[in-house]
């Protein structure tokens, strides 16, 4: 996606006088925008953690005025929310990316993938969860991450194509979630050893 100047939107979003320096951006270009900034905070929430980075770190990471990140993102709970629906969207899109679509096979192959993504993206551990910690009382945060949740537990159950083992592998998820970050890989070994036991005796049932 080709980025736009965010010196030339700033400029076209402030009047000069009666006359705008450059023509309003598109809708378009609007929404490009905005989706750079939630990309932008969930690497800034990310660096920072949630209840410690301050609106202006925000501001400074996105690169844009205070009036546009506010005009997007109204609150800072709104800002989480929109760096953990981008994330969410990255995520889904990066546990399904594996040459194999259905079966066993599959969903230990999502389990190497949660591997990859929690050595080079999380190694601190959940950063939905940790939103959820630091803002336990916020609706929309609450819901953003229960729609994660939710979303990664028809996931896991598609791919193993198994539906009345969702919870049991989004548990299996969840704890190597938690746990990587103190046992790594071998959190990844327990857990598809768990699989194949589950899976096995399914099929036996």
């Amino acid at each position: 996606m080709k980025r736009l100047s965010l010196d030339r939107v700033e400029r076209s979003l402030h009047p000069v006088g009666r006359v705008f320096a450059l023509p309003l951006i598109s809708h378009r270009e609007r929404q490009t925008l905005k989706a750079q900034i939630a990309a932008s905070l969930e690497a800034a929430f990310s660096q920072y953690g949630f209840a410690e980075a301050s609106v202006s770190q925000l501001k400074t990471a996105c690169n844009v005025s205070l009036r546009t990140l506010y005009k997007h993102y109204p609150s800072k709970e709104l800002m989480i929310v929109a760096a953990l629906t981008h994330r969410h969207q990255r995520y889904l899109t990066f546990l399904a990316d594996s040459s194999i679509n259905y079966g066993k096979e599959a969903i230990l192959a999502v389990f190497e993938r949660l591997n990859h993504w929690m050595a080079e993206f999380a190694p601190h551990g959940c950063m939905s969860l940790q939103a959820l910690a630091a803002f336990p009382d916020n609706l929309e945060i609450k819901a953003a991450v229960s729609q994660h949740k939710n979303d990664v537990r028809l996931l896991l159950a598609q791919r193993a194509q198994r539906p009345n083992l969702a919870t049991a592998l989004l548990l299996l998820h969840e704890g190597v979630s938690n746990v990587w970050p103190i046992l790594g890989y071998a959190s990844i070994e327990s857990a598809k050893l768990s699989i194949q036991q589950m899976m096995e005796k399914n099929e036996h049932a």
